[in-house]
């Protein structure tokens, strides 16, 4: 393909490129002035579920920075829906459930979903981005975990108490639940990537929650069958991040992915070095905080993380995504420094 930037492909490869790739998460959202104006006309759910909508919004970074892949906006949350759970997005909170998933019964209750007619926006959204889009296009979903706490605290938790308790004591349940998860997470990712993602990130934002002991017993299982299946139908890279994950990295690592997008709080090139024989690439991780410092600052601490790059395979984003507030500037100029970084 003609003109096409490869380049973030070739780093989750571990391929050499000809500069460091960049991409933010939450790179299109509400730090944006043209994405806050949609938002008087259109519901979060109306801008994953109306395909023009969506495509106009995946594209407001890519036209607005210098960045090496885009993104479908959507959220983790939406394949839920057609099984059956029941949620709305509360300002300041996030995702909350009006009905939690708290017994057998409830996990029995959710319905299996077809993906090609209830969640046939993203299909048709993903083939309207990648029609003309001259760079991948990444495809995404929440992780199995992840989702299960959204569905068992019915919203943002401090101490995860019922998921853990659920986890613990209704384990049939649980597995029950996750096998569900499982199953529909990785049919949702190759559906996505056969209507033209390039890659499929899988976010366990609270994973980071969980000991090891507790991640090995009750989730990689899981993990290790999602990432499995779509190997199975699909050549596309997966990345695979989670927050507060430094003591899971030993079982992380040996996952069958093929990026580890490590957070602001650790080392990423000591992440990097002890996955040396495991051949995965990195992503991220400057502080998404920094962003609202002084340039001089998020320059030095960028540099810090990119002078440390020494063999291929590096992706360079945020520990996490952008925040509401970040002012434009700043993610312009980090955006077009990374790309300007002599290797």
């Amino acid at each position: 393909m003609n003109n096409f930037n490869d380049r973030f492909l070739k780093a989750c490869k571990g391929e050499n490129t000809d500069q460091i790739p960049v991409w933010f998460m939450r790179q299109a959202g509400r730090y944006q002035s043209a994405y806050r104006e949609l938002r008087t006309k259109y519901s979060i759910k109306d801008i994953c579920k109306i395909p023009e909508v969506c495509c106009k919004v995946t594209y407001l970074p890519i036209t607005q920075f210098n960045l090496d892949t885009a993104i479908l906006f959507s959220d983790i949350m939406i394949p839920l829906e057609p099984m059956g759970v029941d949620f709305d997005y509360k300002p300041g909170v996030g995702p909350v459930l009006s009905h939690p998933v708290r017994t057998y019964a409830d996990v029995e209750g959710l319905s299996a979903v077809d993906i090609s007619t209830s969640l046939d926006f993203t299909g048709k959204s993903l083939q309207l981005i990648t029609k003309d889009l001259k760079m991948p296009c990444i495809g995404f979903v929440g992780a199995p975990f992840t989702l299960a706490s959204y569905m068992i605290e019915g919203g943002p938790s401090k101490n995860y108490r019922h998921l853990k308790s659920f986890m613990y004591t209704q384990t049939s349940a649980w597995n029950l639940l996750m096998r569900k998860l499982t199953d529909l997470l990785a049919d949702y990712s190759i559906y996505q990537v056969n209507s033209g993602a390039k890659a499929i990130q899988i976010f366990d934002s609270w994973i980071g929650c969980l000991s090891a002991e507790d991640y090995e017993i009750y989730v990689a299982p899981f993990m290790e069958d999602l990432m499995n299946k779509i190997k199975q139908s699909t050549d596309v890279p997966i990345i695979l991040f989670g927050v507060n994950t430094y003591h899971l990295f030993p079982i992380l690592r040996e996952m069958p992915c093929d990026v580890l997008g490590v957070d602001w709080r650790h080392n990423i090139h000591e992440v990097w070095r002890d996955q040396i024989k495991y051949k995965k690439a990195v992503q991220g991780n400057l502080d998404p905080t920094l962003l609202f410092a002084d340039w001089s600052i998020v320059k030095e601490r960028t540099n810090k993380i990119l002078s440390g790059v020494d063999r291929p395979g590096f992706i360079f984003n945020l520990g996490h995504g952008i925040l509401p507030g970040t002012p434009e500037e700043n993610v312009e100029r980090l955006a077009s420094h990374v790309n300007n970084f002599s290797l």
